[in-house]
C-alpha cells in the first residue's frame, strides 16, 4: 500500500492554520471514503455465522468451509502492496472506483453461486477488489484531509467504523441468514457497493503521488505468489498431509518465491517493501505482534463460530449475538486503549494485549460439549479488548521513530500485516478444527494451539523491543 512515501517539506515558517471543522463537502466525502472501507470491513465478519448453512446449502464440506474466508483473505492481503503502487502511478480516484466495481460484481456473482465453485470465485474476487479499495481509500483519506487535527479526527472515524463493521457484519450476518438466508448477506454487499459507487465520482477528486515511483513488478510477483503457494501448501497439508505431491511443490515453491523477493527487494530502486527499514526493531518486532494478533484472533472466531453452531446448535442470530457482546467491547477497548498507550507506552501495551489475548484464549477450553456459550461469550469478549489494544499499539509501535518520508512504506506495512494475519490464521490452524474426526476435540485443540502462539509470541515481542517507552 502506498500512502504518501514522498518526503513532507518542513520549514521553519509556522504553517498557516488548518480548519478545524469539516465542510459539508468534507463530511460527503468523509462518508464516501469510511463507507467502503466498513464495507470491506463487514465482508470479514457478515459471512462467518452463515457458513454452516451455506455449506449445508452448496455442499461444502466442513474442511472446505475455512476457503469461503481464505478465498477472499488470500488475495486482498497478497494484491494490496501492489495496487497501492499502481494507484500512484494512474490514479488513486480512477482505481478506488475500480475496486468498488469489481468487489460489487464479485457480491453478486456469490449472491447468485450455484455451487461451490462459482461462490469460491466470487469471494476470490471479492478479495480482489479490497486490495484495491484498501490502499486507494486510505490514500484519498489522507491526501484530502491535511495534517493535524482535521486528518486525526478523519482516521479515528475510520477506525472505529472498522471495528464497528466487524461487530456489525457478525449481528447482521445472523439476522440475515435466520430471515432471509445466507445469500442476502453477499446480496448487501453489492447493493453497498453499488450505492458508494454512484456517490463517489462526483465527490472524489483525482490524487497522485507527487513523484511518480516506478512499478516494482518483480517485488509484487514473488511475493504474492509466495505467499498464495506458501498458504495453499499449508491448508492443503492440515487435511492431505506433507507427503502429498501438490503440498511439497507448493511449499518449496513458496519458500522459494519469497527468498527471491527478499533478494529483488534489496536491489530494487522503488521497493514494494524497504528491508532497512524491516531491520529497525520497531518495525520487525511490532508487525510480528500485529501478524499474530490478527491471525489467532481470526481463528477463534471461525472455530468459536462452527462450536457454537454444530456442537452447542445455536442459531445463526443466536451465534451473532455472541460476537455482537464482542464487538461492543472491542469498540469500548478502542476508547481506552490509546490512554492506557499515553500512559505506559505502545511497546507495553502490546506485550500486556498479547499475553492478555493468550490467557484468555485459554479460558475458552473450559467449554464444554453440551454447554459452554455463557463461557465463549465471557472470554471471547474480553479477548477482544486485548486484541484491539494490540492493534492500536501495534501500529503505533510500527511506525514511532520512522523519518516523515518513509511514514508511508511504514503505515503500508501495518496495513498489509493485518491483511496477511487475517489470511493465514483459518487455513493454518482453523482447518485442524475440522479434520480431527470430533469437531469438539478439533475446537480445543486449535484454541490450546492458538494460546500458546499468542503467549509465546507476547514474550518474544517483549524481548524482541527490549525496555522503554514505545510511543
Amino acid at each position: 500500500m502506498a500512502i504518501d512515501t514522498a518526503p513532507t517539506a518542513h520549514t521553519p515558517a509556522p504553517a498557516p492554520a488548518a480548519p478545524e471543522r469539516l465542510s459539508p463537502r468534507a463530511r460527503l466525502v468523509l462518508f464516501v471514503l469510511c463507507a467502503a472501507q466498513f464495507m470491506v470491513a463487514l465482508d470479514f465478519s457478515v459471512l462467518n455465522v452463515a457458513l454452516p448453512v451455506l455449506g449445508k446449502d452448496l455442499g461444502m464440506s466442513q474442511a472446505g468451509l475455512q476457503w469461503a474466508v481464505t478465498a477472499f483473505a488470500l488475495p486482498s492481503g497478497g494484491f494490496l502492496l501492489l495496487f497501492g503502487r499502481i494507484a500512484d502511478l494512474f490514479g488513486r480516484r480512477k482505481l478506488f472506483l475500480t475496486g468498488l466495481a469489481v468487489f460489487g460484481t464479485a457480491s453478486l456473482i456469490a449472491t447468485f453461486a450455484w455451487n461451490p465453485e462459482v461462490f469460491l470465485a466470487g469471494r476470490a474476487l471479492q478479495g480482489l477488489g479490497a486490495a484495491v479499495i484498501v490502499p486507494t481509500g486510505m490514500s484519498l483519506l489522507t491526501t484530502t484531509f491535511p495534517e493535524g487535527p482535521l486528518r486525526d479526527r478523519a482516521l479515528g472515524i475510520s477506525g472505529t467504523l472498522l471495528s464497528l463493521g466487524f461487530t456489525v457484519g457478525m449481528v447482521l450476518g445472523g439476522v440475515l441468514t435466520d430471515t432471509l438466508g445466507w445469500r442476502s448477506t453477499m446480496g448487501l454487499l453489492g447493493v453497498a457497493s453499488a450505492v458508494v459507487l454512484v456517490l463517489a465520482p462526483g465527490l472524489l477528486t483525482e490524487s497522485r503521488h507527487p513523484v511518480r515511483p516506478r512499478l516494482d513488478i518483480p517485488g509484487a510477483v514473488t511475493v504474492t505468489g509466495g505467499l498464495l503457494a506458501l498458504i495453499y501448501s499449508l491448508s492443503t497439508a492440515a487435511q492431505n498431509g506433507f507427503g502429498n505431491t501438490d503440498v511439497l511443490v507448493t511449499l518449496i515453491a513458496g519458500i522459494a518465491l519469497l527468498a527471491a523477493f527478499v533478494a529483488v527487494e534489496s536491489k530494487a530502486a522503488a521497493p514494494l517493501v524497504s528491508l532497512p527499514m524491516l531491520r529497525r526493531r520497531t518495525v520487525a518486532w511490532g508487525n510480528i505482534g500485529g501478524l499474530v494478533t490478527f491471525s489467532m484472533m481470526s481463528t477463534v472466531v471461525f472455530v468459536l463460530t462452527l462450536y457454537l453452531q454444530e456442537v452447542l446448535k445455536l442459531s445463526s442470530f443466536e451465534t451473532g449475538l455472541v460476537f455482537g457482546v464482542q464487538g461492543v467491547l472491542s469498540v469500548v477497548a478502542g476508547m481506552y486503549a490509546p490512554k492506557a498507550i499515553g500512559r505506559f507506552g505502545a511497546r507495553r501495551v502490546l506485550v500486556g494485549s498479547l499475553l492478555g489475548q493468550g490467557v484468555l484464549t485459554s479460558a475458552l477450553l473450559g467449554v464444554g460439549a453440551g454447554s459452554g456459550a455463557l463461557l465463549a461469550t465471557a472470554a471471547v469478549s474480553l479477548a477482544s479488548m486485548c486484541h484491539l489494544g494490540a492493534i492500536i499499539s501495534y501500529g503505533l509501535t510500527v511506525t514511532s521513530g520512522v523519518p516523515d518520508e518513509e511514514q508511508g512504506l511504514a503505515t503500508g506495512l501495518v496495513t498489509t500485516t493485518q491483511q496477511v494475519g487475517i489470511t493465514i490464521g483459518i487455513p493454518l490452524l482453523g482447518v485442524l478444527a475440522t479434520t480431527q474426526g470430533d469437531l469438539f476435540t478439533g475446537v480445543r485443540t486449535v484454541l490450546g494451539i492458538d494460546a500458546a502462539i499468542l503467549l509465546g509470541a507476547g514474550v518474544l515481542v517483549a524481548v524482541g523491543l527490549g525496555r522503554g517507552k514505545t510511543q
